[in-house]
């Protein structure tokens, strides 16, 4: 037995499931596009460039370049860098096309660059200051001429690939408003294309990142003429009056319910014409009384007819969610055997630690799906769903139950003081209500499992690679007694989900408040308050009056003047206490390793060919503690080569090279800042390179910046 099944032997054992019955779950209507097409994951077959966010329009994220292989990969140079001279840092996975690498700045300056050299061609600077992160562009030409097409914040643009100049027949001068068209007022929506849109034939589909409370905008998936700007369709993932699944929410929930939003991009089937958009929770992520009933189309993975927006099928996998428990990247296109048969499937990654598969057309799953019972919830006017569906294979790739016996024992000290806070939480596994004034675990954490990063799928074995967080988090809900209108009740019902009721916060992930008007004067927050940062929103909804009593309050004057805010909600009775990382008093995971691990899943029998420990703390690895594996962000890319590139770990900067059949780490190096982003490969004049965006931003505590690396053999 390798050290590699035992290590995955004894991870699946905290994920097995036991005896539960199984029930239906799809609703479908695929009477639509018929011939099967086995052949969308050949489309990267003499692919040299990279033109789409995820490499194809499958987002497989694979290459069929093999010229860094195996045995030449530990010769990879840094071919070129570009600093973009900026902080914040990055998680663009840029694309490549005909030679010319199209990227962003930490501010969402687009950049072209020299895709060889990494020389400046052009840099765009729409004027705003982007506070939000950018995963990345699209792309379209007619053969002819050829547009970049960039999220900046709320806006859409469409520029000229060759200058970077707006085509201005395109929306408005050039750019399209994403708070228009959602049914609520423009001025008091909130809405930032963090992940860019995808693109069929001549239309532009798009999502949004909104806001994690009310008040919040519909998560409208549009399509866009890609030509002229103009809205060609609206799918509303918030059903109105007659449409499917609007029963599934209060009657009125389509007038003041929000999100239920695509935020991590799309896959698209082009000669079926079908896009497949998973979505996550409905807002309030954590308190759902005012939406009683399962929610549809939130936490969802639907496939829509991409030319007009009927719905085909979906899946819905978490119902009413209570645990921010977003699908949160894009699915993966790829052909499986199935009973002596091709089947053209679609495969999801969750934050649950989950992969769920169907049949691409009829979105039947490809593996059994089981609706487990859940305990109600003890919040008054709460009502959780008695059943959530789980896959029974594959097995799950993150741990999914936190025992006594995981508590850390990284040192005698902090073992005993993580267990008297262990002892104080309800720790139960997954889908259990939180309750009132009583922390409740959740594990995997609220940032994964999966994450934004995506998985990659090998075409040629079925192999589907996906890194995960292995960390724990818990919160609950408190009662909101903040009712008057002043610093500290703005404060409450939409600061303390991430930095807490005490202005503590959660480092690494959320800053302290804590003192905040002695490190930044009343201007600088108000600008963050309405600009965003980070993971951080653009509060654009709130009213000046509830802006300068926020920023009151968080310097230490408080305003007791009442406000009036058409953008504002009444608050919910109840609230989330805040974001918990269960951590030890170092700021280390308090749960035993490993806090990261890097999977290697056979779609077709749904066994892991490996797993391993993905990252360390470097500081824990010169004591001996090594391969403890850390949280990470960004996805891997797999290639012909026999090769699996990935950054993402958060504290020790590494880029790696995997063999894809082992697991075994062949190559690494040390980028400037950690590679929170998923790389991209491609080839010109006959040379393959690998590109990454460095520019860490995740660990709060470490420089950020905003660098692309290029790695290549020696010329």
């Amino acid at each position: 037995m390798t050290d590699n099944f035992r290590f995955v032997k004894k991870l699946l054992a905290a994920g097995t499931l036991l005896g539960f019955s199984i029930l239906g779950l799809i609703h479908s209507n695929a009477t639509l596009m018929s011939a099967p097409s086995q052949s969308s994951q050949k489309a990267a077959a003499a692919q040299s460039d990279w033109p789409v966010y995820g490499g194809t329009p499958e987002d497989m994220r694979y290459s069929s370049l093999a010229q860094i292989n195996r045995s030449n990969v530990k010769k990879l140079q840094v071919a070129w860098s570009f600093d973009t001279g900026e902080t914040g840092g990055l998680q663009t996975s840029p694309i490549i096309v005909e030679g010319v690498l199209y990227a962003y700045s930490p501010t969402q300056k687009v950049i072209a660059l020299d895709a060889r050299t990494g020389k400046l061609l052009w840099k765009f600077d729409s004027g705003i200051i982007g506070r939000q992160p950018d995963r990345g562009l699209a792309t379209w030409t007619d053969g002819k001429h050829r547009r970049i097409l960039a999220g900046i914040m709320n806006y859409v643009y469409a520029l000229d690939a060759h200058t970077g100049k707006p085509i201005e027949t395109f929306g408005d001068g050039g750019r399209i408003d994403l708070r228009e068209n959602l049914g609520r007022d423009p001025q008091s929506v909130i809405i930032a294309l963090t992940s860019p849109g995808v693109v069929y034939k001549d239309l532009l589909i798009v999502g949004g990142r909104e806001p994690e409370a009310l008040p919040c905008a519909p998560g409208d998936i549009r399509a866009y003429d890609v030509q002229t700007g103009k809205l060609r369709w609206s799918f509303h993932t918030i059903p109105h009056p007659g449409e499917f699944g609007y029963e599934t929410r209060p009657p009125e929930a389509w007038k003041y319910s929000g999100a239920a939003n695509n935020w991590g991009g799309m896959a698209v089937d082009t000669e079926r014409g079908i896009v497949y958009s998973p979505t996550g929770s409905s807002s309030s992520d954590f308190y759902g009384a005012d939406r009683v009933g399962d929610d549809l189309f939130a936490n969802c993975l639907l496939a829509l007819d991409a030319k007009t927006g009927k719905r085909i099928w979906h899946f819905q996998g978490v119902k009413h969610d209570l645990w921010d428990r977003d699908f949160p990247a894009p699915p993966v296109l790829v052909t499986v055997h199935r009973d002596g048969k091709l089947v053209d499937a679609v495969a999801e990654t969750s934050k649950q630690g989950y992969i769920f598969l169907f049949d691409r057309v009829s979105g039947e799953p490809l593996f059994p799906i089981e609706y487990h019972h859940y305990p109600a919830s003890d919040v008054p006017g709460e009502v959780a769903a008695d059943t959530q569906p789980l896959p029974t294979k594959p097995a799950p790739f993150a741990r999914q139950l936190f025992t006594e016996d995981m508590v850390t024992n990284r040192t005698p000290e902090e073992h005993q003081s993580a267990l008297q806070r262990f002892h104080k939480m309800r720790s139960e596994g997954q889908f259990v209500p939180f309750s009132v004034g009583k922390d409740t675990v959740v594990f995997p954490g609220f940032d994964g499992g999966a994450e934004w990063g995506g998985p990659a799928v090998d075409p040629e074995t079925k192999i589907l690679y996906v890194n995960s967080n292995d960390v724990v988090a818990y919160g609950a809900v408190e009662e909101n007694t903040s009712t008057d209108p002043t610093g500290r009740h703005v404060y409450l019902n939409q600061c303390a989900l991430c930095h807490h009721d005490d202005l503590a916060g959660a480092p690494p992930d959320f800053p302290s408040l804590q003192g905040v008007g002695t490190r930044m004067s009343q201007k600088e927050i108000t600008t963050i308050i309405r600009e965003g940062r980070g993971r951080m929103p653009a509060f654009t909804n709130l009213s000046d009056s509830y802006t300068i009593a926020l920023v009151h309050f968080l310097v230490g004057i408080e305003d007791k003047k009442e406000m009036v805010s058409t953008g504002d909600a009444p608050p919910a009775k109840y609230r989330f206490s805040g974001y918990g990382k269960f951590l030890d008093q170092d700021g280390y995971p308090a749960v035993v390793p490993p806090w990261g691990t890097l999977n290697a899943i056979n779609l077709e029998t749904g066994e892991y060919a490996w797993k391993i420990p993905f990252g360390e703390y470097p500081a824990l690895a010169a004591q001996g503690m090594k391969n403890t594996g850390t949280e990470n962000y960004g996805g891997p890319v797999v290639t012909a080569g026999g090769l699996v590139f990935i950054g993402a770990t958060n504290f020790d900067k590494k880029f790696h090279a995997y063999d894809k059949a082992t697991g075994k780490l062949l190559w690494e190096t040390t980028l400037p800042f950690a590679g929170n982003a998923t790389p991209a490969t491609y080839e010109i004049n006959g040379r393959q390179y690998v590109v990454i965006a460095a520019g860490g931003g995740k660990d709060l505590k470490s420089p950020s910046g905003g660098m692309y690396v290029a790695f290549a053999l020696p010329d």
